[in-house]
């Protein structure tokens, strides 16, 4: 092969100089990184859960207003959440992930004022609406600043501390809601959020490095649009199904228009040079699979978070205080399985994780189920069914995360993490509409043939869990070289 090269007789060149080493790996202060960015994915996750309980006072102070408009309060959070995340994570790969970081945590703040000082129902909705909005971009430019300044040897421990700051907010957002409802009312759950949310920006100026846009140019502004409008719709239409009707125009416009609109983003993101969704993760296997996995445990995991408190107050007739602290043992679990997975399972197993978990979540459901009618006795049942759940959650949310983004370059750290996110969500609120479908006709759940209605979302719950365990054992033959090491 010498003979070919017209200089080989000549004075070799120099050899290129190694590349240098990602700052991100050997970047100082990690650790402070990380407890920012699970400080603001526990105030977005507790947000999104911490408004249910307060619903009965919402409704006295605002008595004027039709019930199906007040749930715009809970639901325009979730709506604007899951139709952005994918969007906010393109846009911090773009922008830069601190810019995001430090924006979104501004406008949370500002966005949570707004809503504390609300004067009527229909500015409260809006402001719920943008603190969704705002918390879509604080998701994976936190996420994406814990993965670029770690180590990769120690990713697994550090994404296992922040899932179990979102599992942790998620579990125990009725029990916080309880309290600060009690103590003062509806305002508190949001005006808790203003001196946290200073303290956090402060801090992440002072903290987080300046880092380069790792991006040349930002994404396509029609794909992002439309790709926001069409999960935002299905999100919606989903959410308000059972509400509204299956049937309803509303609820067709919404879904259909909706997948309509997802469809042609994702059309254009197939030649647009700056898609508003980086369409080449899927193409590797590992990722497209833990995208399924969390569309199914996502579908699961909401659905057992509205389940849990409900079954609570509606069949054991529990205050909404006590179900709040009813539901908490579980979160302590889920903060226990997220920290082991993170620290103690090594990559190339994180699939096992994946599979395990699920069952454990499922075994929660089908214990619930076989014993929904006979027993209201919360020691033997609910607790040990919700140790396991929690447990599940942990496990199952942090290996999907460490899975996911084990072949991800630093540059697509966001843009992975959204659409992980986003797959969540969505799946989210598949169950969310499911229970909500199951539930519909159940009255407060005491009377007869109440608990059929309870059997079967607890059914649903073990099947979407068994299904995600089935994803966990699809992502085993992904491509073992992904998850090695």
């Amino acid at each position: 092969m010498t003979a070919t090269r017209p200089d080989a007789d000549s004075t070799p060149a120099p050899a290129p100089a190694p590349a240098p080493a990602p700052a991100s790996v050997h970047a100082p202060g990690a650790g402070r990184i990380l407890g920012l960015a699970s400080a603001v994915t526990f105030l977005a996750f507790l947000d999104a859960t911490v408004v249910n309980v307060a619903f009965p006072d919402l409704r006295h102070a605002f008595p004027q207003v039709p019930l199906a408009r007040l749930t715009w309060v809970v639901s325009a959070y979730a709506v604007l959440f899951a139709a952005l995340l994918a969007a906010a994570g393109r846009l911090a790969d773009t922008l830069g992930r601190r810019v995001l970081f430090i924006g979104s945590a501004l406008a949370f703040t500002l966005t949570s004022l707004a809503a504390s000082a609300a004067p009527s129902a229909d500015l409260l909705v809006l402001a719920r609406a943008f603190q969704g909005a705002a918390a879509a971009g604080m998701i994976p430019a936190a996420l994406g600043l814990v993965l670029a300044h770690t180590p990769p040897a120690r990713r697994a421990a550090a994404l296992g501390a922040w899932s179990a700051a979102g599992g942790l907010a998620a579990a125990v957002g009725p029990s916080i809601g309880g309290l600060l409802v009690e103590w003062w009312d509806w305002r508190a759950i949001f005006l808790v959020n203003v001196p946290l949310g200073l303290a956090l920006c402060w801090a992440a100026a002072r903290v987080i490095p300046k880092e380069p846009r790792t991006g040349h140019r930002l994404p396509d502004p029609i794909g992002t649009v439309a790709l926001a409008l069409g999960i935002g719709g299905v999100v919606a239409g989903l959410s308000q199904g059972a509400e509204w009707g299956w049937t309803d125009p509303k609820v067709l416009v919404l879904v259909v228009g909706g997948a309509l609109a997802s469809g042609l983003a994702l059309r254009r993101s197939r030649s647009h040079p700056a898609p508003a969704v980086d369409r080449d993760l899927w193409r590797d296997p590992l990722f497209a699979r833990a995208n399924i996995g969390a569309v199914l445990f996502g579908a699961a995991m909401y659905a057992w978070l509205l389940t849990g408190p409900s079954y609570l107050i509606g069949r054991w007739n529990y205050s909404v205080l006590q179900a709040g602290f009813g539901v908490t043992p579980g979160a302590v679990f889920a903060m226990v399985g997220a920290l082991v997975v993170g620290r103690r399972v090594p990559a190339r197993l994180q699939w096992a994780a994946v599979t395990v978990g699920s069952l454990l979540f499922a075994a929660n459901a089908l214990l619930l189920w076989g014993w929904v009618e006979d027993s209201s006795s919360y020691a033997q049942i609910f607790l040990p069914a919700g140790l396991l759940g929690g447990l599940g959650i942990g496990v199952v949310v942090t290996a999907l995360s460490t899975a996911a983004s084990a072949g991800l370059p630093p540059g697509r750290f966001a843009a992975g993490t959204g659409l992980l996110m986003t797959a969540r969500q969505l799946g989210g609120a598949l169950g969310v509409a499911a229970t909500a479908a199951l539930l519909t006709g159940a009255g407060t759940g005491t009377g007869a043939g109440a608990g059929d209605h309870w059997r079967g979302v607890f059914l649903l719950t073990a099947l979407t869990a068994l299904g995600a365990a089935l994803a966990g054992c699809w992502m085993r033959v992904s491509g073992p070289n992904r998850q090695g090491g």
